[in-house]
């Protein structure tokens, strides 16, 4: 593999800053000057303000790995395995995996080498375990999860591709799960009823696994629907809008995204950075999971969007799943405000994360007491028509019974 030294960070296609490996795999990022005398300058994150809003200019040094908010950019799990091995590149190398996979990030940030001689390697020829001969394998692929997702474009006559070179997009493909059953149709119906009880959702739609095509060796016999998604960092000009998700936010590795914050540090941001409108919309989605019995809502499940370019809101909602079919148990893994189970949220709960929080009370209250009694309605009228067996209705609704909240409002 050609070595390479600096790379560009850009943000909508302009360099903001470097990340340079200075030897000993030790990497350090810097912004531009430019960037830093821009006074209109648009937002690469909030990890880069410090306790007074202003921009921070120093940073310390990251060894193999980079610093969190670049670390988050990247895939996790088998996808990052798989992409490094495509790449050739070690996946525990951060600073050259981010070379490798840095054209089609989330949000508007991309990587570059310096040296625009030197770029990653991608191997060519060969079938993809589907009888598909390809002359490039996909390689740049973002926002990966539990289950292999996927950049994708809609072809002319409506089915989905997955592009030879993987870059650009504007949809993203998500494969059944290799652990559990039927989880693209658990979280269709979980966004569905989530678009109408008047969450943000992105267009999503349920299709047959083998309308995707290029897709690589060892996907078969997974499932037969997959979930597509609207990718909301895109434009249908091909344009890219930035987003940070909230380990990006807090500065914390991927492998800490269940442990080192909680729902109401989410909120704490939410209310500090954002509208009323993103308030009530933070609310009313907590309230939901609650009640679906998502554990799956850590920090990487929540993102700021920057349509502005400058001032965050609440990015979409994505990837809303009942867990308790796979995993059943009390704990949201994230603590609420003080506790950290199903069974705690209550009312008083709620209460209390406003307060720490710095919601109105009130406000959260009736949202919470809105989105119940939405749901309700639509849970009775709705379930029996979803792409989810009667075992997993009938998990929900046990599930529901043990959320106090239900019951007072």
């Amino acid at each position: 593999m050609t070595d390479v030294n600096v790379l560009n960070v850009n943000l909508y296609g302009n360099r903001v800053g470097t990340l340079t490996n200075v030897g000993g795999d030790r990497t350090i990022f810097a912004f531009t000057d430019a960037y830093i005398e821009d006074a209109e300058r648009p937002t690469l994150g909030l990890a880069f303000k410090d306790e007074f809003g202003e921009l921070m200019t120093e940073f310390r040094m990251y060894q193999k790995r980079v610093s969190p908010f670049f670390s988050n950019l990247l895939p996790e799990g088998r996808l990052r395995r798989y992409l490094a091995e495509q790449a050739a590149v070690n996946e525990e190398r951060e600073f050259h995996l981010l070379w490798a996979l840095g054209c089609d990030l989330p949000g508007a940030v991309t990587i570059t080498s310096a040296d625009r001689e030197s770029w990653p390697p991608i191997r060519t020829g060969g079938e993809d375990g589907h009888g598909n001969d390809h002359r490039e394998t996909a390689l740049r692929f973002s926002l990966a999860g539990v289950q292999l997702k996927f950049s994708a474009v809609m072809e002319p006559m409506g089915g989905l591709a997955i592009p030879a070179s993987g870059d650009g997009g504007s949809w993203i493909a998500k494969l059944p799960s290799h652990r559990f059953d039927a989880v693209p149709e658990n979280e269709f119906s979980m966004m569905k009823l989530a678009q109408l009880v008047g969450i943000d959702v992105p267009e999503i739609d349920l299709v047959s696994v083998n309308a995707i095509k290029n897709l690589p060796g060892g996907t078969d016999g997974l499932g037969s629907s997959a979930l597509v998604i609207e990718r909301f960092d895109r434009l249908s000009d091909g344009s890219r809008v930035h987003i940070e998700d909230f380990a990006q936010v807090f500065g914390i590795f991927p492998e800490r995204k269940y442990r080192s914050a909680s729902f109401r540090s989410v909120a704490q941001v939410v209310a500090t950075e954002c509208a009323e409108a993103d308030i009530t919309e933070f609310v009313r989605r907590l309230t939901f999971n609650m009640l679906i019995g998502n554990a799956d809502m850590h920090l990487k499940n929540w993102s700021l969007i920057y349509r502005d370019r400058q001032h965050a809101s609440l990015a979409p909602a994505y990837d809303f799943v009942s867990t308790i079919p796979y995993i059943p148990g009390n704990d949201t893994y994230m603590k609420i405000s003080r506790r950290k189970g199903f069974s705690d949220f209550s009312v008083d709960e709620l209460a209390h994360l406003a307060v720490k929080s710095s919601i109105p009370k009130k406000m959260a209250i009736d949202t919470a007491k809105e989105t119940v009694s939405l749901f309700r309605e639509l849970w009775t009228r709705e379930a029996p028509n979803l792409p989810i067996g009667k075992e997993v209705i009938s998990k929900v609704e046990s599930h529901m019974t043990r959320v106090p909240i239900l019951r007072e409002l």
